[in-house]
């Protein structure tokens, strides 16, 4: 990777949004995970929405019961208190997103507190 560059990688790297299994992903295939997160960019970089929207999204996707992914949940929160989002508003999002199946619920709910109240200190 060291020999190439990846605008792409390198520009999600600085926005501290990163996943760790990308860097497993990097050493495996850097060209693969430069296509993903040059698509993954388009949504996140374009668009009308604003930002605290585009979280809220976020959430909704990782709390799913047919995603469930936890780091995601975490990153995300953190990007809509950030963002501007309340507690209240995300938590709408969860349960908007807890018809899927109330596993969003409880896998978000303690995500959520944990993530207010490490916002809250900062």
């Amino acid at each position: 990777m060291a020999d190439k560059k990846y605008p792409a990688t390198e520009a999600q790297r600085a926005t501290g949004d990163w996943n760790p299994m990308w860097d497993t992903l990097a050493e495996m295939d850097p060209d693969y995970l430069e296509t993903f997160l040059a698509f993954r960019a388009v949504p996140q970089t374009k668009g009308p929405l604003p930002q605290k929207y585009k979280e809220l999204i976020f959430i909704a996707i990782n709390v799913a019961t047919t995603h469930l992914w936890p780091s995601g949940v975490r990153r995300h929160i953190q990007n809509a208190l950030k963002a501007g989002a309340t507690k209240e508003e995300i938590l709408e999002v969860m349960q908007l997103t807890s018809i899927m199946g109330i596993h969003s619920m409880a896998l978000g709910v303690p995500i959520l507190m944990e993530e207010v109240e490490r916002h809250d200190k900062d």
